[in-house]
């Protein structure tokens, strides 16, 4: 017969899971929570810290097209290869973003010459630290483990919270402020790590989303739908003698004439790739986003994604980035996130700091002293 396990058993094994992973991911936890707690609010630091080359004076003059800025960037920097453009159709007079692995540069969506460059602005740094840890893809793996990592301990860590007597109940649910360094850190991770737990659970299972093929398929199965691929294309006629401008301008103005209206249009461009093109309309709650599909080489329409035919799996997915940033709630979800964010990164800290006074203590009890104690009590 198998014997169930006590709570206080329970307890001893998440208090070692907890322990150990803690120790292993305790800085990785910190780096992705901290960052995360800041890019947050990339959109209002960045039209708080609004910078003059993103905008020029608004003139009565059309788009000069993606045709004459590429054509401009290539004659600039004919070594450099683009990873994205970004059109803000939104804001006419906003420049056009042309992105290298290095820099970024923008120009004029009037008359296509260049305004400035720059390299990596402080917010994608802190975006790339979030996501990949600043190396690249074995970043981005070490970064999806230590997310998973993470589930376990907030699982582990509300398991520990559980008081094993309901009279203590209060006690685990406030900060006692007036007690000792030890106590009130104690509580700050007891506590504190108790109400952020709901909030952090819906953030890591919304980027584990983003990391895992399975996660997104385990939605869609609750859901009963599938994520569609988008509807594909048949082979057309292949445009052959066509200069990368020209296809890049094609694609742009063939897209933004058949589905219009568009807030802004991004193109990805990765290598040994297809050309990414994304349509952002205005949205309330899950993401309008048309996405479309291309050959790199020709510039032939593979497929592509419209969100008037989305179904719910689809709409998980368009919507699972507001969700992860709080965005999906407005300004007050905005501020959830981060507060919850800011409370996962002191995890860590306050974690390690309960460890290291335990250690402390251990190292005090002397085996000296405990044979004496021992000796004592058998004299008398």
């Amino acid at each position: 017969m198998i014997s169930v396990p006590s709570l206080k058993q329970i307890k001893n094994i998440a208090r070692q899971v907890h322990l150990w992973l803690g120790l292993a991911t305790g800085i990785i936890v910190f780096i992705i929570s901290i960052t995360g707690c800041i890019y947050v609010f990339e959109e209002e630091i960045r039209d708080f810290s609004k910078d003059e080359k993103l905008y020029v004076s608004i003139q009565e003059k059309p788009f000069v097209g993606l045709e004459k800025i590429v054509n401009s960037f290539q004659k600039e920097f004919p070594k450099d290869k683009i990873t994205s453009i970004k059109i803000n159709q939104q804001t006419p007079n906003a420049a056009v973003e042309l992105s290298t692995k290095k820099k970024t540069y923008y120009f004029n969506p009037y008359n296509g010459t260049l305004i400035g460059n720059e390299k990596q602005d402080w917010l994608t740094v802190v975006r790339k630290l979030h996501t990949e840890l600043l190396l690249g893809e074995t970043g981005s793996f070490i970064q999806r483990w230590a997310v998973v990592i993470f589930a376990l301990m907030l699982i582990t860590g509300l398991i520990l919270w559980f008081p094993q007597q309901m009279r203590s109940l209060k006690q685990s649910l406030t900060i006692k402020w007036k007690g000792t360094f030890k106590r009130v850190n104690y509580d700050l991770h007891n506590v504190l790590g108790f109400y952020a737990s709901f909030f952090l659970i819906v953030i890591v299972f919304t980027g584990l989303f983003f990391a895992f093929k399975e996660v997104k398929n385990a939605a869609a199965f609750v859901t009963g739908t599938e994520l569609t691929e988008g509807i594909k294309v048949k082979s057309e006629n292949i445009i052959t003698k066509e200069s990368l401008a020209a296809r890049y301008d094609r694609i742009y103005k063939t897209i933004n004439q058949k589905y219009p209206s568009a807030n802004t249009a991004t193109f990805s461009i990765k290598k040994d790739k297809d050309v990414r093109l994304r349509m952002t309309y205005p949205y309330k709650w899950s993401r309008n986003q048309n996405t479309f599909f291309f050959d790199a080489k020709t510039g032939q329409l593979l497929r592509y994604k419209l969100y008037k035919d989305f179904n719910a799996a689809d709409i998980i997915e368009a919507s699972n980035y507001e969700v992860h940033t709080g965005r999906f709630f407005g300004l007050f979800g905005k501020i959830i996130a981060f507060f919850a964010s800011l409370i996962a990164a002191s995890l860590p800290i306050t974690g390690f700091i309960i460890w290291l006074k335990k250690k402390k203590k251990a190292k005090k009890k002397s085996p000296v002293k405990t044979v004496n104690k021992k000796l004592n009590k058998a004299i008398a």
